[in-house]
């Protein structure tokens, strides 16, 4: 469906605060297969834009704490995949930890109603990721 008020409107990217940063760069890369855009930054503050392959990005920042209350990092993130269950296979034999396993869910959700398939991991860096993927929209 189209934006009518900024019909240019999409998504880029999300960004992420990260406490280990070299290990959620490698996770994002080597384990989902992200590819490296862009970088900047020094010692004390580094960024790095990842290519997720669908023109949305990630963009990891170093200097994020352990601590999920100090609102430094977001609550989840969802990546929409063709299959979740093998997305969540790889993540998990990348280093992620699942948070919950892929299920089916009917969400009673209003005027459209979805059932969606979805499986949550926490990257060994501590970021909460879904991987997501509509199965069914019925409009009211």
């Amino acid at each position: 469906m189209a934006n009518y008020e900024i019909p240019s409107l999409a998504f880029h990217h999300i960004g992420v605060r990260v406490q280990d940063f070299e290990k959620e760069k490698e996770f994002f890369i080597n384990g989902l297969g992200m590819k490296p855009f862009t970088s900047w930054g020094n010692a004390e503050r580094q960024i790095q834009l990842l290519e997720m392959g669908n023109g949305g990005m990630v963009e990891l920042f170093s200097g994020g704490s352990d601590e999920a209350a100090s609102g430094e990092r977001f609550i989840h993130f969802a990546m929409q995949v063709d299959d979740v269950e093998i997305a969540f296979r790889k993540a998990i034999e990348a280093g992620a930890s699942c948070v919950r396993p892929v299920s089916t869910v009917s969400l009673d959700s209003h005027p459209v109603r979805l059932t969606v398939q979805c499986g949550f991991i926490r990257t060994p860096g501590g970021a909460e990721l879904e991987f997501f993927r509509v199965l069914k929209a019925e409009k009211e």
